[in-house]
This record gives C-alpha cells, structure tokens and sequence, in this order.
C-alpha cells in the first residue's frame, strides 16, 4: 500500500475499506497525466466547492515547490531580460486539471438555451480526449449533471472516478472506479471526501515533482 494510504488510514480508520479504490483512482489520474492528458472535475453545491478545492491543489505546488524547468527558465530569461527570472522564480509545476463548476457564462446560456442538466456533459464533450479522466463528485451518487457527464466520459473513452457515499447511487455503473465514503449524511460524506483528495494530491505530486 502506499505510504501516503497508510498515512489516511491512520488518521481516518473508517476509510479502510476505500483504500483499495483510492489507489485505483491514483492510477488512472497518473496515466492521465503521464501521457499528456488532463483531470476533469464537477459536482454540484459543496462538491462543486471540493472540485475547485482540488484543482488548487493539483495546479500548483501543494506540499512541494516545484520549480520549473531550467530549460524553460532560461528561455525565459532570453526572452524578457528584465522580467524573465521572476516569472521564472514565481511559476510552479503544474497537473492540468479543470474544474468544470466554474465557466459562469457557459453554464448560465447553456442552461437557458439548452438544458441545465447537460452543463457538465457538454463541457466534458467539449474538453475531454480518450485518456483523460473525469472526477464526478456526488454525496448521493445519483446527481442527475454529474451522471450525464460520466455518461459522455465513458463513450469518449475518458477514465471515469466517482466520489461518493455509501450508497454509490447510479454513479457505479458509469464509473471505473467508485469511491464511497462509508457515511449516508451529506456533510459526513463531504466531511470525509476532503482527506480523500487531499490523499490523492500528495500521492500525485509526489510522483510527478521530486524533491
């Protein structure tokens, strides 16, 4: 097991039984982003807050620094004499990684004009590429956007991981893995969503930025 699960299972012993899951989910975010793809998140009210959470940690430097290349830095350098070491010295490696909670203008047309249900389905449509994977998040597992969207993942060959409660509602059947939290109240499944991600962004950035 890795540390990092060992670490959660500590802290958490009534995750035990998801770490199995969680570990799965860690390998599909890190063949995504091995091989150039992207993480795609959403989810609806306190999830679609966890899933702007989660992007801030996988964007940018978590628990490490992760200065940029050398090779990008001198090219910055070259190109902008004056400014270059301090873009240089200010960005931070980066797992690409869209929360699809957040493009306000999209989201409100398409509901209009379109259906407020597809919102995240047609963001998916739009963005996701076959080997990228999409993270819905759902205390219920049975939130009708999020499971439109896992839908189109799944026809488009995007991996697929769902964050969920005991229950796992209909997000199972549409996901290739399922992560379910051992608790039916929505803010205990929300309350222990966190360590689960925060679990995941360690392990992730441990692997991809090294010390």
């Amino acid at each position: 097991m890795h540390p990092i699960l060992t670490d959660l299972e500590r802290r958490y012993p009534d995750l035990a039984d998801c770490l199995n899951d969680i570990e799965t989910a860690f390998g599909l975010m890190r063949g995504t982003y091995e091989t150039g793809g992207k993480v795609l998140i959403c989810g609806n009210g306190g999830s679609a807050a966890d899933s702007d959470h989660w992007v801030g940690e996988l964007m940018k430097g978590f628990e490490r620094q992760r200065p940029i290349s050398y090779e990008l830095r001198q090219q910055l350098a070259r190109l902008d004499s004056e400014n270059g070491a301090y873009i240089a010295d200010h960005l931070q490696g980066a797992l690409p990684t869209i929360a699809l909670t957040g493009h306000i203008a999209l989201g409100t047309a398409f509901s209009n004009d379109v259906a407020g249900d597809m919102v995240f389905a047609q963001q998916v449509y739009g963005l996701g590429k076959a080997g990228d994977t999409l993270i819905g998040i759902s205390t219920s597992g049975n939130s009708t956007n999020v499971l439109h969207a896992l839908a189109v993942a799944k026809v488009l060959g995007l991996h697929s991981i769902g964050l969920t409660g005991k229950t796992g509602g209909k997000m199972p059947a549409l996901c290739d893995v399922t992560i379910r939290v051992p608790y039916e109240r929505t803010l205990e499944i929300q309350e222990r969503h966190l360590p689960v991600y925060h679990a995941l962004s360690i392990m992730l950035e441990q692997e991809f930025f090294h010390e």
